[in-house]
């Protein structure tokens, strides 16, 4: 592209000095020769009028007298006077010549002549001058067509590599602009573009790890439930079994929607009106059997018969996430208390362990942040999961530890917990 456009400058530049540069000196040749021939026929007219003057005196004409009239060197005059002898001043030119005449009042004939080299010098030096101004064109012109190539090039090869950084799964924005508004409009495009992906990528791979780290624990229990339905043969224990196992299914389903409408917008709940005591019953006999074999307790204090509102799964997720967090990090005995607060039903997840060190306190619910060897998710999807419905998750107390779920109260303007909710847009075609 440099050369094209380094080609096409010089083209124009070409056709602009040969149609200009042609006329210009066919002007100035014809200029030069009027001039010429003028200067002759003015030397001719003078030197008639010399003659003249002198014989209207009758003075003598001779060519000593005339000699000095005229330059010698360049110029050849004949004055022809009747019944006189022709007086010759100078050495005739050869070759081609300019020639002028004039005719005076006494009947005598002037000739001038003067040779053509010098109009033909003349013309020389006019082309010779008009040639250097020609190239020294070309030349700037040359110079202007690489820089303006450069200029252009060089933004194009920057947008070539930003588009290929951006195929190649490289989606950082570069902020550069060109001062050529057609350049930097594409260079906005581009870096919108990148923005976007970089969106999207960040979404994927956050709900990759919500999911990884979400249903870690359901599979785990699921996969609890059917082992003993393998391991045994009493048919009421396997129904029992079932049963439970199908419930943790429909969790599972309820996790994966959740987490697939977080991803389309974190901010999109399908908050009703529910028995918040069913969540934390439920919630209870699904983690006992985890404690018990950690040689822990869990248990369950506060007001009972409460209604909150909110989306059962999503509060279930958030219980899940605390009690886990409690096994994992804390000790000694897990208390689940719940208690109404205002207009607000609020459930806290406390334990006997050390509680949460300093230095983590005010970023205990920022992603990848953890106190010991995990993922550093669970609170963050939880925090996200609470306040998708209306709700906060915040840490009350850092030792021991301390987690509060506030849930509003209030059911005006959500829907009954019976009604039953619109199907989810597919996300997957």
């Amino acid at each position: 592209m440099r050369r094209r456009l380094i080609n096409s400058t010089l083209a124009v530049v070409l056709v602009v000095i040969a149609v200009f540069g042609v006329s210009l000196v066919i002007v100035e040749t014809r200029t030069i020769s009027s001039s010429a021939q003028e200067s002759v026929d003015s030397e001719a007219q003078r030197l008639a009028s010399i003659v003249d003057s002198r014989m209207v005196g009758h003075e003598k004409v001779s060519t000593e007298i005339l000699q000095g009239q005229i330059d010698v060197s360049t110029r050849y005059a004949v004055i022809e006077i009747p019944d006189r002898a022709t007086i010759r001043i100078g050495t005739r030119p050869e070759g081609g010549v300019i020639r002028g005449t004039a005719q005076g009042e006494s009947g005598e004939r002037v000739t001038v002549e003067e040779s053509r080299s010098s109009v033909t010098r003349e013309v020389g030096k006019t082309l010779l001058i008009i040639g250097a101004v020609a190239l020294l064109a070309i030349v700037a012109a040359t110079l202007l067509a690489v820089r303006q190539a450069n200029k252009l090039v060089a933004p194009l090869t920057d947008l070539a590599e930003t588009a290929e950084r951006l195929g190649s799964g490289d989606p950082r924005p570069r902020h550069k602009r060109y001062a050529v508004p057609e350049l930097d409009r594409v260079a906005d495009v581009l870096d919108s573009s990148a923005e976007r992906i970089a969106r999207m990528l960040t979404a994927e791979r956050r709900l990759a790890a919500d999911a990884s780290h979400q249903l870690r624990t359901p599979l785990t229990a699921l996969s609890m439930r059917l082992e003993e339905i393998t391991l045994t043969d009493d048919l009421d224990t396997v129904k029992e079994e079932a049963t439970i196992a199908l419930t943790q299914v429909e969790r599972l389903t309820d996790v994966v929607e959740r987490l697939l409408t977080n991803s389309r917008d974190p901010r999109t709940g399908s908050a009703v009106t529910f028995d918040l005591d069913e969540v934390v019953k439920q919630q209870l006999e699904e983690w006992r059997p985890a404690y018990r074999s950690s040689g822990r307790a869990i248990v369950r204090s506060g007001k009972t018969s409460l209604r909150a509102v909110g989306t059962p799964g999503a509060v279930a997720q958030v219980m899940a996430a605390l009690i886990e967090n409690s096994l994992m990090h804390g000790g000694g005995t897990v208390a689940v208390r719940t208690r109404v607060t205002g207009n607000q039903a609020v459930i806290e997840v406390t334990d006997e362990g050390p509680g949460v060190p300093s230095d983590l306190g005010a970023r205990i619910f920022e992603r990848t942040i953890s106190g010991r060897n995990s993922t550093g998710i669970g609170l963050a999807v939880a925090r996200d999961l609470a306040e998708a419905d209306g709700g906060r998750l915040e840490m009350l107390q850092q030792k021991p530890p301390v987690f509060a779920l506030f849930l509003s109260r209030d059911g005006k303007g959500v829907r009954p917990l019976q009604e039953p909710a619109p199907e989810p847009e597919p996300t997957i075609r």
